[in-house]
């Protein structure tokens, strides 16, 4: 084992095509965050798997019980993998998820999944705020088209803010294909 820990958070099925809360590119998001675990397994990484359930029936997307509310089969989990339950943005928030990490030696740590300006977010910056050293690999994220006061913003647009506030103070911002060559 590594010092070294993945988190995929919230590669679930309600943001593919068909599902309940479509995100733009998620089908190429999820490609490469499968490139990046399959790296992370070789490599001998942690794995940590993070699943978002909504804590209501009327929720939605990622509906308790629900198929939407699974974790995608490109990134399944194998045995001896963490699974941990959230039910807010931040992957931390009253989960498992820092003490395991601590109890596991882990200093640094990769972000992969969705949703980019909600969860992605969230999660990286509270992984740099406990004080581990993040990567987050961009083109393994993906987001939604917003709106807010009236103003439209396209995924692309949601997306590239979110990467660019991230990577000014929070975490080394890369895409796949450089993770790769580099690790």
């Amino acid at each position: 084992m590594t010092d070294t820990a993945l988190i995929l958070v919230d590669i679930q099925k309600d943001y593919f095509d068909g599902g309940r809360w479509t995100l733009s590119k998620m089908d190429q998001a999820s490609d490469n965050a499968a490139k990046v675990l399959a790296h992370a397994r070789k490599s001998g990484h942690m794995i940590v798997h993070i699943h978002h359930e909504m804590q209501s029936d009327d929720a939605p997307f990622f509906r308790p019980g629900t198929t939407g509310a699974e974790i995608h089969s490109k990134v399944a989990p194998q045995q001896g993998e963490e699974v941990f339950l959230k039910h807010t943005p931040n992957s931390f928030h009253n989960t498992p998820l820092h003490a395991t990490l601590t109890a596991r030696g882990i200093k640094k740590v990769i972000i992969v999944g969705a949703m980019s300006q909600i969860c992605i977010d969230a999660t990286t910056r509270a992984a740099s705020d406990y004080g581990y050293t993040v990567t987050l690999v961009h083109d393994a994220c993906a987001a939604r088209d917003v709106e807010f006061d009236g103003v439209a913003v396209p995924a692309a647009q949601v997306h590239a803010a979110f990467m660019s506030a991230l990577s000014f103070a929070y975490a080394n911002v890369v895409d796949c294909e450089a993770f790769l060559a580099q690790s």
